[in-house]
């Protein structure tokens, strides 16, 4: 039965709402880690949780292959999460200097998309049977190709699969031979059977859909989604699509530290849910001023100006709710499949732009009425916008009266501080919570003196009462490989390609489940029960991605 009809269905309902998840209270892990030069740091989880690592940075692929980066630029793709361009360790003694790279450039393996095909998945071996549990992944960070794109691939962790076969290198290149671009987001659209991908990557981003079987057919989708710094992307139960854009904007001219909102949320509704190539229309949210009742827009060379905006401080205000439309940037049946800017026909519509949102979900139980998204913000402890006007980034909450809707009402959730900044991706676990992960970036990190942190938030909770705090379910630590980057990387000049410092990106809590009733947000996840599992990557360093499981000898916790 299709989701959408179910959904109409008031008994349908009414069973499905009776499935309580397990989520829980968890025990606080009371500090971040601390950045100490030089010195890495273990995880910290709450402890009636523990992690497995179901891959890592060095795991050698199954199906090694080449990067063609055109111009007769090759680059070996030999690892899960690094190049074979170097060696995966600095050697005793070697010094990073320009041209002289001392270690193999990391992908940065980023978001998972977990699913359970029951009839498996083919790999480069014809005789293995690789199982039906699998995670996928687009990678984040790699060489520029000719045609002016960061340029990666697509891996699928095979979890039922040994050693030998783990790790599946599934494309290097789309349908037409152009580069994988660098991916940042990843979710599965059950309507055309594809995973979709996204690459924040401004006029070279956009969104990619590939099969999920090996070897994976690839295919640009810029006609249709537009061009844009991509990042979060998710379905609703119509068959709708929506992604988060972050674009960093300009700094100011007074206000240095602080970068003028520049990023937008979109909604496109397709002509046919099972084939996304064929079309159909791109929009944008565009939020009404309390103040004037007007759209808030973006200003063209007045970065100050939209830094410090009344209207920038009402949207970081709790207790304001704004009127919201969708705003139609783009229809394929009257302006074609050329690809096109997606952010600058946001900015040229009257959309309204934000502080760098990168990820949403919606609220599992809401029926896709409530949409929470993150803004990461300036991560820069030194930013002029602050608190009140989002410089440490905010959580908000869109709600609508069913997906489609043409209006909603738009509020803050919660205002991030510097302890609480850096907002990246995001998942529900149960009905009420979700969690929110940072990544605050190596100077943040050495700002605050803090590692990243996972903070899980009730959405049933106000946030405006100061002495209701979302809690610390893990502290990230830093790998003895990041540390070293880190240190081979803050030597000026050096011209070192790896980042510094680990980020949890990725979280990704989901039973697997293919079909319609699988899209996230459809479900009450009932964690560690029932199929449903907890993923995320420690990216950077040796890019560990982890499998969250309940420590043994704990009980089920009921959400209330």
């Amino acid at each position: 039965m299709r989701l959408k009809s179910v959904l109409m269905n008031p008994v349908a309902l009414l069973l499905l709402g009776a499935s309580l998840a397990l989520g829980g209270d968890l025990t606080p892990v009371p500090n971040a880690n601390p950045k100490v030069v030089g010195q890495p740091a273990p995880n910290v989880l709450s402890p009636e949780l523990i992690e497995t690592i179901v891959a890592q940075g060095s795991q050698p692929l199954e199906n090694p292959g080449i990067l063609d980066l055109g111009n007769g630029k090759t680059i070996p793709v030999s690892f899960y999460g690094y190049f074979g361009d170097g060696p995966l360790t600095p050697a005793p003694g070697a010094v990073q200097s320009p041209g002289n790279s001392v270690e193999a450039s990391k992908t940065e393996p980023d978001k998972n998309t977990y699913l359970v095909l029951p009839r498996g998945l083919h790999g480069a071996d014809a005789a293995y049977d690789y199982g039906k549990h699998f995670l996928f992944q687009g990678h984040e960070v790699g060489p520029v190709a000719s045609n002016g794109r960061t340029s990666t691939y697509l891996t699928r962790i095979n979890l039922d699969a040994d050693g030998a076969h783990r790790v599946t290198l599934l494309a290097t290149a789309d349908k037409d031979g152009n580069p994988v671009p660098g991916i940042d987001g990843s979710t599965w659209d059950p309507f055309a059977g594809r995973l979709l991908f996204t690459a924040e990557q401004g006029k070279n981003g956009g969104v990619w859909q590939a099969t999920p079987d090996y070897p994976s057919l690839v295919e640009d989708l810029s006609g249709v989604f537009g061009r844009g710094s991509y990042e979060g992307i998710q379905n609703d139960a119509w068959g709708n699509v929506w992604i988060v854009e972050d674009s960093g904007g300009v700094k100011g001219a007074v206000n240095k530290n602080a970068k003028q909102p520049n990023s937008f949320v979109y909604r496109f509704l397709p002509k046919n849910p099972a084939d996304l190539s064929q079309g159909g229309v791109l929009q944008a949210l565009q939020v009404t001023s309390l103040r004037t009742g007007l759209p808030i827009v973006f200003h063209a060379g007045q970065a100050d100006a939209d830094i410090l905006s009344d209207d920038v401080l009402d949207l970081h205000t709790y207790g304001k709710v704004f009127n919201t439309k969708w705003v139609t940037l783009h229809d394929t049946a009257v302006d074609g499949f050329t690809p096109f800017d997606a952010n600058a026909l946001a900015k040229a519509k009257l959309a309204t732009p934000l502080k760098r949102p990168e990820n949403g979900q919606f609220r599992p139980g809401s029926w896709f009425t409530e949409f929470f998204f993150d803004e990461t913000g300036d991560t820069d402890i030194g930013t002029q916008a602050g608190s009140a006007y989002g410089g440490f980034g905010a959580l908000l909450k869109l709600k609508q009266s069913w997906p489609g809707a043409d209006t909603g009402k738009l509020s803050l959730f919660y205002l991030g501080d510097a302890v609480h900044s850096g907002f990246d991706n995001v998942a529900f676990w149960s009905e009420h919570r979700a969690v929110f992960v940072e990544d605050a970036g190596d100077g943040l990190h050495s700002q605050r003196n803090a590692l990243d942190s996972a903070w899980l938030f009730d959405t049933r909770t106000n946030y405006a009462d100061p002495a209701r705090q979302p809690i610390r379910i893990l502290a990230q630590g830093r790998d003895t490989s990041a540390t070293l980057d880190s240190g081979i990387g803050s030597v000026p000049g050096s011209g070192f390609q790896n980042e510094g410092d680990n980020e949890i990106t990725g979280i990704h809590v989901s039973d697997g489940d293919p079909t319609h009733w699988g899209i996230l947000g459809a479900k009450i996840p009932h964690l560690f029960n029932g199929g449903w599992r907890v993923f995320y990557t420690q990216q950077h360093g040796d890019n560990f991605t982890w499998e969250i499981l309940k420590k043994p000898g704990c009980h089920d916790w009921n959400e209330d």
